[in-house]
């Protein structure tokens, strides 16, 4: 897709170290399964004017978590087909946002609290 867009330099960003070794050349590929990914990748490489590949570990990587899970929760008929997705990239974490009011006056927890409690 970035060579169908005449993209000439490239980040790639990948959770596999073990891969992106492998396609700098960097280490050696023992499993033949892995030998032809390799050498297309190799030959795609070669058609960039520059190409850096970049290492994020899986647990820095919240949008591959995110895209690893999506097509299992996809269902169409067609199974060759998954519907467009539209992707938000939010300011801050989910985590990071508070509520500024309680509605009850209870503290946030309460209701965790009494269902525990309850057990």
């Amino acid at each position: 897709m970035a060579f169908d867009m005449n993209i000439k330099k490239l980040l790639v960003i990948g959770d596999s170290d073990l891969l992106i070794h492998q396609v700098q050349g960097q280490w050696t590929t023992k499993n033949v399964k892995i030998l032809p990914y390799l050498l297309y990748v190799t030959e795609l490489c070669k058609k960039f004017k520059k190409i850096e590949f970049k290492h994020i570990p899986r647990i820095q990587n919240e949008i591959a978590d995110v895209l690893a899970t999506l097509p299992s929760m996809l269902h169409h008929p067609n199974k060759n087909y998954i519907d467009p997705i539209e992707i938000e990239i939010q300011v801050q974490h989910a985590y990071c946002f508070h509520v500024d009011e309680e509605l009850d006056s209870k503290p946030w927890h309460y209701d965790i609290k009494k269902f525990l409690e309850i057990r």
